[in-house]
């Protein structure tokens, strides 16, 4: 195989930063043998109600995360797998990293987290924003109405809107919550570019982050003038986020003493430029090429597809040059929450006889499409794509005394495929065709659930072909990065793997989702797009209360001595 040294066999590690936890995988360059893999659970996980050593309280809609727990994944996972797969750590050539995002943290110039800075340590915004940190909505409203207002050339490469999971509503939110920590903040970074930074010692940001998270188009970041307009203080924020840009698949450096000492893996390896779970899975299904959509399905769902030009589409989450792959446009769309949804529902509200996903979904798929009489909107944890807007809330129609679990269980199964459609056919609108399906992540288990989506979007589905789809793609671009091959285009015809057309849409079904879609589609638009409020209003008074039960109560009783 051209590119590869038969003399023998080599290996790369893959490292995918989830929500909860971190997995490292360890794969044979020559064919994407997957040959051991371990996983590391984050110490603190998603910090959201109060910073874990004090204490501290946080407002409604946060989600912050520790630095540290990354650093235990190369710790922990990186040895445990090499070990798992029985290999010659000396044989260990790359180390790719994929990561959440928008994930980003505050730093000062050599990268120490503001969070490990003993004096900042008790001030929540000197942490890590996960990517579902959804507290700078109205930061991210005022950035898209300047834009618009402005007239401003890069909103339309995000569907005219900029999500407030992304770098500049939590920037924003940064400066005027807590200027003291943002001042102190020398760079503001993407998890995935500082994990990177860690590994090999040199400072550089990845094309993907830069341009879906950053808003990085034709080679510039949004103007001063633009930025000052929001804030005068904030004219500076793009100083924070300017780096080495490097496109994805190159070296971004190599193994440090440190790094080698923490993995287990030879110093001076190479490190691979950083790259965002969903993006980076695209190589790992052979899904490079356009018209072909990948869906990593999770707690939440990113969508990625090539394209061959430029478009604007509404509502999505971004058009980037070598977004996804060199050589194509790569659209990113996504749903906040999926999987979070279905969990919510086992963990909250089924009853304990059928609290179970695989239960439900045994009780589910006996039902004709429809006999439910449900319909529900997926907006658990608020609406990425087409809405762009984390206050909106779910909803279920058609609830009556007759109603069971499983009704319920399918109904919000369902939901999250319609989401999907509405996201495809604003694909479509704009010119960006899309043929096939390719699915990755934990739900493609579900049979239920891939069959509902063949069937709601009317198109045959594929599977990937590994169960650690991002962590498989960040070993094939670190691959490319050590020079195994010369793209991530044959790298990924090599190690990639996806099984073709597994689920195919059944006219009849298809015909009846036609119905229930067109039911959601108006209660999307009615309750999204400003007909009623009701989501945003019921949200407000939720976080006012939640606000005032957080104070401190004065308890003194007036007129004792």
């Amino acid at each position: 195989m051209s590119g590869v040294d038969q003399a023998g066999d080599r290996y790369v590690v893959g490292v995918d930063y989830g929500t909860l936890s971190g997995r490292a995988l360890v794969v044979r360059i020559r064919d994407g043998a997957e040959l051991g893999t371990a996983v590391h659970e984050y110490r603190n996980g998603v910090i959201s109600s109060a910073l874990p050593e004090d204490g501290t309280h946080l407002p409604p809609d946060w989600a912050l995360q520790d630095p540290e727990d990354y650093r235990e994944v190369l710790r922990r996972a990186v040895p445990a797998a090499v070990a798992a797969a029985g290999v010659d750590p000396a044989d260990v050539v790359g180390i790719g990293i994929d990561f959440t995002a928008c994930t980003v943290l505050p730093t000062l110039a050599d990268g120490t987290p503001l969070c490990e800075v003993p004096e900042l340590r008790q001030r929540p915004h000197s942490w890590v924003k996960l990517w579902k940190h959804h507290a700078a909505q109205p930061h991210a409203d005022r950035i898209n109405a300047l834009a618009h207002e402005r007239g401003e050339p890069w909103i339309g490469r995000y569907g005219g809107k900029i999500s407030a999971e992304w770098q500049y509503a939590k920037g924003l939110q940064l400066l005027e919550e807590d200027p003291e920590v943002y001042g102190r903040a020398a760079r503001f970074i993407e998890a995935a570019d500082w994990i990177v930074w860690q590994l090999c010692g040199v400072e550089t940001r990845n094309v993907c982050t830069a341009g879906y998270k950053g808003i990085m188009q034709d080679g510039k970041y949004p103007s001063t003038d633009y930025l000052i307009a929001l804030n005068p203080d904030f004219g500076d924020f793009v100083d924070k986020l300017d780096g080495p840009l490097l496109p994805l698949g190159d070296k971004a450096g190599e193994l440090t003493a440190e790094a080698a000492a923490w993995t287990g893996l030879p110093q001076g390896i190479a490190v691979a430029v950083g790259n965002v779970d969903a993006h980076v899975t695209a190589a790992s299904a052979q899904a490079l090429h356009p018209g072909r959509l990948v869906a990593i399905m999770g707690t939440s769902t990113c969508h990625v597809v090539n394209g061959e030009h430029p478009a604007e589409v509404a509502g999505m989450c971004g058009v980037v040059d070598g977004g996804i792959s060199a050589g194509a446009w790569g659209y990113e769309a996504g749903q906040s929450g999926v999987g979070d949804i279905f969990g919510w529902f086992v963990t909250h509200a089924a009853p304990a006889e059928v609290a179970s996903h695989e239960r439900l979904t045994e009780l589910a798929a006996a039902q004709p499409v429809g006999a439910h009489g449900l319909v529900a909107l997926d907006w658990w944890n608020g609406n990425r794509s087409l809405l762009v807007n984390h206050d909106l809330s779910g909803m279920i129609v058609g609830l009556t005394l007759a109603t069971r679990p499983e009704d319920i269980y399918r109904a919000l199964l369902e939901a999250t495929a319609y989401g999907t459609r509405m996201i495809i056919e604003a694909f479509v609108a704009a010119g960006v065709h899309v043929d096939d399906l390719v699915i990755a992540g934990g739900l493609t288990s579900n049979k239920l659930l891939m069959q509902i989506y063949a069937d709601v979007t009317n198109r045959p589905l594929g599977i990937i072909g590994s169960a650690q789809g991002p962590a498989l793609g960040s070993a094939i671009h670190a691959a490319v990065a050590a020079g195994a091959y010369p793209s991530i285009h044959e790298a990924s015809q090599a190690m990639g793997r996806v099984s073709e057309a597994v689920y195919r849409p059944d006219p009849d079904r298809a015909r009846a989702y036609d119905a229930l879609y067109a039911e959601y589609r108006t209660l999307h638009d009615h309750f999204g797009r400003g007909a009623n409020d009701v989501m945003l209003r019921l949200r407000t008074i939720r976080n006012a209360a939640a606000e005032d039960a957080a104070s401190p109560q004065d308890t003194a009783l007036e007129g004792v001595a």
